[in-house]
C-alpha cells in the first residue's frame, strides 16, 4: 500500500542564541489536503516549514517525502524533491516582467537561447488549469499585491511543485483577494496537490482547511480534523487561554479636535489624482475608524498626514496649527504617533536592536543623547520595561529586530509609538499578519489609548476591526468621505455599499 503521507517531520527541533524555536515537533500531511499549521507570532510554524524547505538544518530529527527519508540541505533539494514555498514577503524581483520572474533560473533553452515562447506556453496552461491569471509581460511593480502572490504561486507550480508551502498567504491581501486564493487552493488540493497553510486566521482555518496541528512556544499541542473543532477552542489551544474576539469598551467621551483636514487634495505616484477634496475631524477620546476598497486614497492620506507625502491643496490642522507638508520629524515633534501598513520597510530598522528601534523617533533627544552621543544605558533601560509592559518576546534588547516574529517586530512598533505619548496616533493595519492573542493586545491597547483622551485615527481593510474598535466609521470611496457612520446603528453590508459606491451621501451622521 503506497504512503498516505507526503510529509513527514519526526523529532524536529531547532535552536537559536536564547531560543528553542522547535522543540521535538512531529507533523504528518496526508497528500491532497489542506493542512493548517496554527501557532501565535514567534511559536516556531516558519521555522518549521524553513526546515521542510531547505532554508534551515534541523539540529535532530527526520523528514520523510512521500515515506522516503530525505536531507533537504537547500532550497533546491526541496524543489527537486516537489517542495515549493510562497513567502508571506514576496521573493520577486520588482523590474522584472512576470514571465522573468516565473521562470528565474529555470529558464527553458534553445540552444543557448532563452525559449520565452515555451515558458509562456508553460505558464498559460498552468493558469488555465488553476484560475492564475496574469498578464505575463507586466513588471511586478505594475501589479497589485495580489497578482503579485499568483506570480510567487505560478514560480512554484512551473518547477513542479506537488506539495506546496503557503506562510501567511492572506496577511497583505483584500478580503476578495483573500477569497480569490482559497478557491485557488482548494482547486490545487482537489488536483493532488498538498497544501501546507501557515497562518493564524481563525476563520480561514475553519472555511479552507481539511487538518490542523497547533503549535504553542515551539511545541505541538494538537492535531486534528477542522471538522472537530470550534473557531474557540483553536484559539484556546494556540494562546493557552481564552481569548475574547470582541473587545468589550466602554462608550466613548470624545472631546477637543486635535486632528483637522479641510479640502486636501494630493497625488499619487502616478500623478493621479488620489485625495479630491477630502475633509475629515478626529477628536480626543475617539477611534475614528477608515473603511474603504484598497486603492481608493487610504494610503496617500495617511502618509501626507505623516509628513511622507506632499498635499497639492488644502489644509491640515494639529489643535489648530497648520501642519501640511511639514516633515516627518517635525510632525511627530507635533506629538503625532504612527503604526505603519508595513512593519519591516517603515516601521524597523531591522539590523538595529529592538533598543534602537524603541527609540527611533526620540534617540537626538535627552535621555537618550547627551552632547550629540547616545546614552545606550538609559536606552537600554527603557527598552527593558518596554519589553516587559508589551510582552516583547526577544533574548534582550540588544537582539536585532530582525530576529523577531512578525508579531514581535510589531509590538515594538507599538511600544516605541505609544511610549511618545502622542495626542494623535495613526494606526494602519495594525494587526495585519498577527495571531488572536496580538490581535487582542493591541486592540486594547488602541482603547487605552482613547481612553487616556488621545485621538486614534485606525486604517484597517478589516472590516470585524473597524467595527469592533471605532467610534465612527469614515468610509472612503475615489479619494473622497462619502460616509460617516455610526458602528453601532451600521453593518458590513452598509459599509460595503459606500465602499463600492453605492449611495454616496447617504446616511451621513456627524455624530
Amino acid at each position: 500500500m503506497p504512503n498516505e503521507f507526503a510529509v513527514e517531520m519526526k523529532g524536529i527541533a531547532k535552536r537559536f542564541p536564547g531560543i528553542v524555536a522547535n522543540d521535538d515537533i512531529h507533523l504528518q500531511v496526508r497528500k491532497g489536503e489542506i493542512h493548517a499549521l496554527l501557532g501565535e507570532n514567534g511559536a516556531g510554524k516558519t521555522t518549521l516549514m524553513n526546515i521542510l524547505f531547505g532554508l534551515y538544518q534541523p539540529d535532530e530529527g527526520e523528514i520523510r517525502i512521500h515515506g522516503q527519508t530525505v536531507k533537504i540541505t537547500d532550497p533546491k533539494k526541496a524543489i527537486d524533491l516537489g517542495i515549493g514555498m510562497i513567502h508571506q514577503h514576496f521573493m520577486l524581483v520588482e523590474p522584472y516582467t512576470v514571465l522573468q520572474n516565473i521562470i528565474l533560473g529555470a529558464e527553458p533553452r534553445r540552444g543557448v537561447m532563452i525559449s520565452y515562447k515555451k515558458a509562456l506556453a508553460r505558464i498559460g496552461e498552468l493558469s488555465d488549469k488553476y484560475g492564475l491569471h496574469v498578464d505575463p509581460h507586466r513588471t511586478i511593480r505594475e501589479i497589485s499585491v495580489g497578482m503579485q502572490q499568483r506570480v510567487e504561486i505560478l514560480k512554484t507550480l512551473y518547477r513542479g511543485a506537488d506539495i506546496l508551502i503557503f506562510d501567511e498567504p492572506t496577511a497583505v491581501l483584500t478580503p476578495q483577494e483573500i477569497q480569490e486564493l482559497m478557491a485557488i487552493m482548494r482547486k490545487l488540493a482537489d488536483e493532488g496537490k498538498t497544501i501546507i497553510l501557515i497562518t493564524h486566521k481563525l476563520k480561514e482555518i475553519m472555511a479552507i482547511a481539511d487538518r490542523v496541528t497547533i503549535i504553542r512556544r515551539g511545541r505541538v499541542v494538537d492535531s486534528l480534523p477542522v471538522r472537530d473543532t470550534t473557531a474557540e477552542e483553536l484559539a484556546a489551544k494556540m494562546v493557552g487561554r481564552n481569548v475574547s474576539f470582541v473587545i468589550e469598551k466602554k462608550e466613548a467621551q470624545p472631546g477637543e479636535t486635535i486632528l483637522e483636514i479641510d479640502n486636501l487634495t494630493a497625488f499619487d505616484d502616478r500623478g493621479c489624482q488620489a485625495l479630491r477634496g477630502l475633509s475629515l475631524e478626529v477628536r480626543s477620546g475617539e477611534i475614528l475608524g477608515i473603511a474603504g476598497v484598497e486603492g481608493n486614497g487610504q494610503r496617500e492620506l495617511i502618509e501626507v498626514l505623516t509628513g511622507l507625502r506632499k498635499a497639492s491643496s488644502g489644509e491640515i490642522r494639529l489643535r489648530g496649527r497648520a501642519v501640511q507638508n511639514e516633515s516627518p520629524r517635525r510632525i511627530a515633534e507635533a506629538k503625532v504617533g504612527y503604526i505603519p501598513e508595513d512593519r519591516q520597510k517603515r516601521g524597523l530598522v531591522l539590523d538595529f536592536c529592538v533598543g534602537e528601534n524603541l527609540v527611533l523617533k526620540n534617540y537626538y533627544a535627552p535621555p537618550f543623547c547627551k552632547r550629540g552621543l547616545l546614552r545606550y544605558d538609559e536606552i537600554f533601560g527603557h527598552a527593558a520595561g518596554l519589553i516587559g509592559e508589551y510582552d516583547i518576546r526577544t533574548p534582550d534588547e540588544k537582539t536585532p529586530a530582525r530576529a523577531l516574529s512578525g508579531g514581535n517586530q510589531q509590538k515594538v512598533i507599538v511600544a516605541r509609538e505609544v511610549a511618545c505619548e502622542p495626542d494623535l496616533l495613526i494606526a494602519t493595519q495594525p494587526t495585519r499578519g498577527l495571531d488572536v492573542g496580538a490581535i487582542e493586545f493591541i486592540h486594547r491597547k488602541l482603547i487605552e489609548q482613547r481612553d487616556k483622551g488621545k485621538a486614534v485615527l485606525l486604517y484597517s481593510l478589516e472590516l470585524d476591526e473597524i467595527l469592533n474598535l471605532s467610534d465612527r466609521i469614515a468610509v472612503m470611496y475615489e479619494g473622497r468621505i462619502v460616509g460617516i457612520l455610526d458602528p453601532r446603528k451600521t453593518n458590513e453590508q452598509e459599509i460595503g455599499l459606500l465602499m463600492s459606491g453605492g449611495h454616496k451621501g447617504e446616511r451621513e451622521e456627524t455624530a
